[in-house]
């Protein structure tokens, strides 16, 4: 099973991913490690990615995707996957067609207000990721409404308790 944590920046997705990965005894893998050095240079500079710079990467994650289920693997992913454009191109195989392997990615939302955001990425130290992205984030957030969304206010365990009592793992 994959299970995709998502949601916009400073959400707690790597936490929780992390958290989520090891009380499950899974592999855990972040998505900002599938960017390319430019793209991370951009938003480092804070400058949101384009449609252009998303795609490669977006096809790089796809194939890893794809790879897990081949190989039977339970990898928990944070990516940000902000659009459900994004969201059904990471569950697309390589043909286009909708993954009959449907059941095997889930998708946790972590959903936070922008003040609760705002403040964890003002906190925020030695990430490419700053505030400054924050506005631009959530204008391209496309809030999912079919999947398990959890408040990111409450404590790391409590979340990655709820997703596991939610998924029934």
């Amino acid at each position: 099973m994959i299970i995709i944590v998502m949601g916009v920046s400073g959400s707690g997705k790597t936490t929780i991913g992390k958290l989520l990965a090891d009380s499950l005894d899974w592999e855990f893998s972040d998505a900002d490690a599938f960017h390319s050095p430019e793209n991370v240079e951009k938003m480092r500079r804070g400058m949101p990615l384009s449609e252009a710079d998303r795609t490669p990467w977006l096809q790089d994650l796809q194939t890893a995707i794809k790879h897990w289920l081949e190989e039977n693997k339970n990898v928990v992913l944070a990516c940000s996957a902000l659009k459900a454009s994004y969201r059904k191109f990471l569950v697309l195989d390589s043909d286009g067609l909708a993954n009959a392997k449907g059941e095997r990615i889930k998708l946790v939302y972590l959903k936070g207000s922008y003040e609760l955001i705002q403040m964890r990425l003002q906190e925020r130290h030695n990430h490419y990721m700053t505030e400054k992205l924050l506005n631009s984030q959530f204008i391209t957030l496309e809030e999912p409404l079919d999947t398990i969304s959890m408040d990111v206010a409450q404590p790391p365990q409590v979340i990655v308790q709820n997703i596991r009592t939610a998924l029934g793992i």
